[in-house]
């Protein structure tokens, strides 16, 4: 079986609907990957910066995420691993606390389509036909709060429907969009909260 050496990039996001950037550099693996990145966002009368690390195993679950948020009034921190017996060790600065989480073995971070990307990678929802309704470790942005949440992911089209990207539904409560990914699973364009963009501008509407 061939060696799948990783590969490096830099992604860009900008915000749909307010103002605001999402940078990460990210290394690929065969399943697994590492991100370094950074939001800034404006919405409304909300004005923050969030800096993450997130390391997601071969088998596509995670591994760690650090988080650091700051507003004009606070700078805040938060730190998860998970442990090889499925629980979760959370860290603020001031105390650690542990949790199983329902059995979560993906992260979202508010704000950041690139943590829609870990469900769709690991399940290959991009290239194969799925519906899954997952327990999540939702962090909210700027106040790192943590809660289980459900969330669904289904596909809407493969990278075999010729589109050159994959759709694929989510839904979490009341809130649903279609997002569409690129061969490696990463989030190009998330109705609502950002498309990712590039030197030229951002990336043509398909369809």
């Amino acid at each position: 079986m061939a060696t799948v050496l990783p590969m490096t990039s830099m992604l860009t996001w900008q915000a749909d609907g307010a103002v605001g950037l999402e940078g990460t550099r990210l290394l690929l693996g065969a399943g697994g990957f590492r991100a370094l990145g950074r939001l800034v966002r404006l919405d409304g009368d909300e004005e923050f910066t969030a800096s993450y690390r997130v390391v997601v195993g071969e088998d596509g679950t995670v591994q760690r995420l650090s988080v650091t948020a700051a507003t004009a009034a606070r700078e805040r921190h938060l730190t998860l691993n998970r442990t090889e017996d499925g629980f979760w060790l959370l860290d603020t600065g001031s105390g650690s606390d542990r949790s199983e989480f329902g059995g979560a073995v993906d992260v979202d971070l508010e704000y950041s389509p690139l943590f829609n990307t870990l469900p769709i990678r690991r399940l290959g929802l991009h290239r194969e036909v799925g519906d899954h309704v997952l327990p999540v470790v939702f962090v909210a942005l700027p106040d790192l709060e943590v809660e289980l949440v459900d969330q669904r992911y289904r596909t809407v089209s493969t990278l075999d429907d010729g589109l050159g990207e994959a759709v694929i539904g989510f839904s979490s409560g009341d809130f649903a969009a279609e997002l569409a990914v690129d061969g490696d699973a990463v989030v190009s364009r998330y109705p609502g909260v950002a498309q990712r963009v590039t030197a030229a501008g951002a990336e043509p509407a398909v369809g």
